[in-house]
This record gives C-alpha cells, structure tokens and sequence, in this order.
C-alpha cells in the first residue's frame, strides 16, 4: 500500500527547535527555565517563610508603603473565603452521607471529637491560668490611672439565644454567603446529609456524585489560589508591620513575649506528647502542618489555611470523612490557641487593675471560659466579646484593654496559628482513635497499587484515574503523600450496595 509522504510545506507550530523560535520567546527563555528550576528545588512553605521575611522588611523601613499594599493582603482572604462554604459543605456532605445508613458511626466520631475537644481545651485553659500567675505580665505599669477603656468595643453579649442564632442561619445561603459562619454550614451540611440518606437510591447517587464533583473542582481553585498565598501573606504581614510598628511591644512586650512563650509551652506538653503518644510521625506531620500554620500566623485568619489544612491532612493519611467533619467542627470548639488567651489576658487585665483573684476565683472564671469559649467562631471579634463578659462577671474594670488592642494583631497572629495547629492534630488524633489513619487504601496509593473498593450499597461511585507513583527529593521516609482530592474522599467512604466497584485514585504527590 502506497504511503503518501509528509507535507513539509506546511508551516510547523509550536516547534521546540531554537532556531523555528520566535525572537520573544528565545530571548525570555532563560527567565522561563530558571523560574522551573526554582519551582523544581522549592515549596510553598518555604515561599511563604520568605514572603513574611521580606513583608517584616518593607513594614519596618516603609510603613507608609506597607499600609498601602493592605488590600494585596486582604485579596488572598477574599479568594479563600469563596472557596470555604462550598468547600466545607461539600466535603462534610460525601463524608457523612457516604456512610450509607449508619448513622452510629457519625455520632461515635461526633462524640469523639467533642471529647478530645474539652480535653485539650481544658488544659490550655490551665496552662494559660498558671503562666499569667507566674510571670504577672500586668503587674508593675505606670500610669494606668490615667487609662480609660478602649472606644469601639463590641456590645454585643454572647447568649444562648445568640448562639442558637450563629448556629442556624436565617437561610442557606446566608451560610454560605459568610466565610466566618463555619459552625452554619456545619449544621446545614449535618442536615443536608441526613435528609440524603432518608432519600431513594436515584437521589442519594445524584447528590453524592454532585458534591464529589464540587468538592474536587473546590481543591483545584485552592490550588490555583496558593499560587497568589506567599505575595498575599507578605503584604499582609507588611501592612500588619507598618500599622502598629515593632515599637508597640515594647511598651507591652512582657504581655505579648508571655503569650507567645506560653503557648509554645501548650505545644510543647500537650500537643507533643499527644502526638507522641499516638504515634503520629512527627518530622512528616511538622511538613504537612508547615504551610497551613504560617498562612494563619501571617494573616491572622483561621479561614484563609482551612482549605490547605484539608488538603494536607488526606494527604498526611487520615481518611478524608474525618477531615470533612473534624476540621470544621473544630473551628468552633478546638480553638486551644484562642482558649489559651482568653485566660491569659482576663488575668492581665486583673493584674493592670490592681484586682486580687483567688484561686477559687480564679477557677470559676476557668469555668466560665470554658462554657463562653465553644461554638463562638462565627462571631465577628469573638475573642474580645468573650473577654469583656468575662471581666464584667469577675468585676475587673475593662481599661486595661487598651493596652491589649494596641498589640492585639500580633496576639492574634500567634493564637490563630496555634487554633489551625491544634485541629490538624485533633484530625490526626481522632483518626488513630478510630483505627483508620493511614489505612490499607491510603499506603496502596502510596505504593502506587490499585485498590479495591469496599462493598458499595447505596452508591455506585466508579472513579478511575491512573496513578503515578514518583520520587522527589523532597519525599520523607519514602513515601509519597498523595494530593488531597475528593478523589481521595470517594475512596474513603464506606458505602452498601451489592455491587462492587474498582476505585483507581489521584496520582501521588507531596504536601506542600
């Protein structure tokens, strides 16, 4: 059979050959291999570490230029705020309602995760009680009696009535509007699911196969907003900088320096013995923790890491219904770095006041916080809505808080990161408790095998996608940690039906 020759008439597009390149092309190539090699050898963590070095820079020796670049900050909180509602909703709905009709499951992991919640809590509560009484942080300032209260303080008072009103929004879409009202879409995602599993077959297998969908499509725009995270995190923490100046902690360094070195103090006995304990592999939990950790502590916002904390911790081995319905419950009820403070700061304002507190005082205030600190995530300025109720009840007058909010953004920084470290390790904790961390699926993918779907009942998900199993120098243990997907989240569901599916998984890949 006669075989027509090429046509080496026709113009050759896109050639990779020098010479056939364009004059723009060849002279920027240079720039485009070295930014490869650079992408190559690095990670996101260490972007960020060099974004804030150089946003700390600029704050200190530009201020005025440094506020100006605020709203570069403030885009990177806006662009994860569009992605936590669908993000959480999504996720938590494929995580519960997967379980098919076993709801006793979900409520022995809800029942879990409340109680590891008080726990830790409870201890940050104390160690926060006994640094503030040993290093007396307000004691000893001079004239404090010329100080009055802070203008703008919040007015509002936390009830019962006010959190049932944060818990249940007015509609659907008001959660979902409102990035901060995590504890909202929690509680319409919980009823959303239970409604799936109350429905027929044909329902159940649309709505799960939507919300896998959504949920993938969420982790891709996540993906494409980390892109922007270490340029949004260092005008943030520029702007933070050349606002309040590095001088303001002189005048309260002994407060902020207290803070700081008490919560490394929580981390230190009672995260890291936990984690000990458990026998969570620290160096790899310390690199999936990395990037989340500091994009709270740059931008001050539990919110802007919540997406890359999921992300990692499916990758990190925990299955992902634990991801979906831990992390952001957690964010209502885990805040150990925000709980930490409170007791630390009602005590310092007692110490600047001159109020004596005795221990059995001091323990009905422990008690107290411990009750107003849950479920107030949602509110805007929560922290200091609870602390003035707090002061009010134990009669300490509220003007040391001046003192407070001129160095609260730096205080805020620390406590939030400890809030996003503190749920990434109750996420761990509560996946070993219920003996699925790292489980046969998760080394499979690992390892590059193909796995075998458990027993599928109410839902017929098939999902197939090649995986590549490949090294980096990067990898720790030898192992790849896979790419947080909903992918990954289908794969973890424990499902019933007669009929069994294969179920192939993201190719692997490093947290980063």
């Amino acid at each position: 059979m006669k075989v027509d020759a090429p046509d080496n008439t026709q113009p050759v597009i896109y050639s990779d050959e020098p010479e056939k390149r364009g004059k723009f092309a060849t002279a920027f190539a240079p720039l485009g291999n070295a930014f490869r090699l650079v992408k190559k050898h690095t990670n996101l963590t260490i972007w960020i570490v060099v974004a804030m070095i150089v946003g700390i820079i600029v704050g200190h020796f530009a201020p005025a230029f440094a506020v100006e670049i605020k709203p570069m900050g403030d885009v990177f909180v806006r662009l994860i705020g569009n992605v936590v509602g669908p993000l959480i909703f999504s996720t938590l709905v494929v995580g519960i309602a997967g379980h098919g009709s076993d709801m006793a499951r979900v409520g022995r992991l809800a029942l879990k995760s409340i109680i590891y919640f008080e726990v830790v809590t409870t201890f940050a509560l104390i160690i926060g009680l006994l640094a503030v009484n040993i290093a007396k942080p307000g004691t000893g300032f001079v004239g404090k009696e010329d100080m009055t209260a802070p203008e703008g303080l919040p007015e509002n008072k936390i009830t019962w009535v006010t959190e049932m009103q944060h818990i249940v929004p007015v509609t659907f879409f008001e959660a979902m509007a409102d990035h901060t009202a995590v504890l909202a879409i929690v509680f319409c995602a919980a009823m959303f699911s239970v409604a799936i599993m109350k429905a027929d077959e044909e329902s159940k297998k649309v709505m799960i196969a939507f919300n896998s969908s959504l949920s993938l499509i969420m982790f891709k725009v996540v993906e494409l907003i980390m892109n922007y995270a270490p340029f949004g995190i260092g005008c943030a923490i520029a702007a933070t900088v050349g606002k309040y100046g590095l001088g303001v902690l002189v005048v309260t360094g002994k407060l902020v320096g207290t803070l700081y070195a008490t919560l490394i103090i929580f981390v230190l006995i009672v995260l890291l013995p936990i984690l000990l304990i458990a026998r969570i592999p620290l160096l790899q939990f310390v690199r999936a923790v990395g990037p989340p950790f500091l994009m709270a502590f740059a931008t001050a916002s539990s919110e802007s890491a919540l997406p890359k904390a999921m992300e990692n911790m499916v990758a990190f081995g925990c299955p992902p219904e634990i991801v979906a319905f831990v992390i952001p419950t957690g964010y209502s009820f885990n805040l150990d770095g925000s709980t930490l403070y409170l007791a630390l700061a009602s005590m310092f304002c007692a110490q600047v006041a001159g109020v004596t507190k005795s221990v059995g005082e001091q323990i009905v205030m422990m008690l107290t916080l411990m009750l107003s600190s849950k479920g107030v995530a949602a509110v805007p300025r929560a922290s200091f809505i609870v602390l003035i109720a707090t002061l009010g009840n134990a009669n300490i007058p509220l003007y040391p808080l001046s003192l407070i909010m001129g160095v609260d953004a730096f205080m805020d920084m620390a406590r939030t990161s400890i809030n996003v470290l503190g749920n990434m390790t109750a996420c761990c904790i509560v996946a070993k408790w219920e003996g699925v961390f790292r489980n046969e699926a998760w080394q499979a993918r690992q390892n590059g095998e193909l796995v075998d779907g458990p027993p599928m009942q109410e839902v017929d998900v098939e999902q197939f996608s090649q995986i590549q199993h490949h090294g980096n120098n990067h990898t720790m243990g030898g192992l790849h940690a896979e790419k947080a997907s909903i992918r990954s989240i289908s794969s973890g569901i424990e499902t019933n039906s007669g009929s069994n599916a294969q179920q192939r998984h993201t190719s692997g890949d490093q947290i980063v």
